[in-house]
């Protein structure tokens, strides 16, 4: 058994080594790359109007809290904090230093129905995502009667691959699992390989966080699909561990 990691970055380097140190071989091979977003210009000026800050995802707390550094500003006091998962909660306390609110089940659904969203009308809501995505949480709020407003604070690029030499070295490497981390990764990498290839992918076991994701996993061909309910690292850790109960 061994894994195919496709997160990205120092968190899919970082996987790959916990699963190494539980004995699980695994292959780590990013579809995309994070970069700065384009709509971080201008940011420092305006972010302490807001009265509700939401963090879609750790790529958007990094960006935002570097960009803040080089203009010399800081992570406003003011605003009531909400994240969609614990550890970009985690991540965001630690760089505002305030209390941050976050949904026990890691997707869109689930904050929405945080305390802090249910009373939202005519208050300043700013959402930091990368390009695209979470269009529920925007649609929801202003439906509420929020003044919602997005910031593309970070942006993915897909990685060029050529599947026709890499699925064959994955089937050497005896790859059974995969994690993928967001629906755009998971439409692209099957629009990047054959009918042939897709075949072969369908038959692994995927690990993805949310339901959203599990639910187009199965109508795009998938067998097994395990939602972990968060993308956080050791939660991805624990599902890819074989049961050793009784050991």
């Amino acid at each position: 058994m061994a894994v195919l990691v496709t997160r990205p970055g120092k968190q899919g380097l970082s996987l790959c080594q916990q699963l190494s140190e539980v004995g699980i071989a695994s292959h780590h091979h990013p579809l995309i790359e994070i970069q700065s977003g384009d709509q971080l210009s201008g940011l420092e000026n305006h972010i302490s109007s807001f009265d509700i800050i939401i963090a879609v995802s750790q790529h958007a707390v990094s960006e935002t809290s570097h960009h803040l550094t080089q203009t010399c500003k800081s992570w406003p006091t003011n605003p009531v904090y909400l994240a969609v998962g614990q550890k970009t909660a985690h991540v965001l306390s630690k760089a505002t230093e305030q209390q941050v609110h976050y949904p026990d089940v890691s997707d869109s659904e689930h904050l929405l129905k945080l305390e802090a969203l249910q009373h939202v009308a005519n208050k300043k809501i700013l959402i930091l995502r990368g390009n695209g995505g979470r269009e529920l949480i925007f649609d929801t709020l202003a439906e509420r009667g929020a003044i919602v407003e997005y910031r593309e604070v970070y942006k993915r690029e897909n990685l060029a691959f050529r599947s026709d030499l890499l699925v064959p070295l994955w089937q050497d490497e005896q790859i059974t699992q995969l994690v993928i981390t967001s629906s755009g990764q998971l439409e692209y990498f099957i629009s990047q390989l054959s009918s042939a290839e897709r075949n072969w992918l369908f038959t692994l076991h995927l690990y993805v966080p949310s339901e959203r994701i599990a639910q187009n996993a199965r109508e795009a061909g998938f067998k097994v699909v395990t939602n972990t309910l968060s993308a956080s690292n050791p939660v991805l850790l624990a599902a890819l561990q074989p049961d050793r109960t009784g050991q």
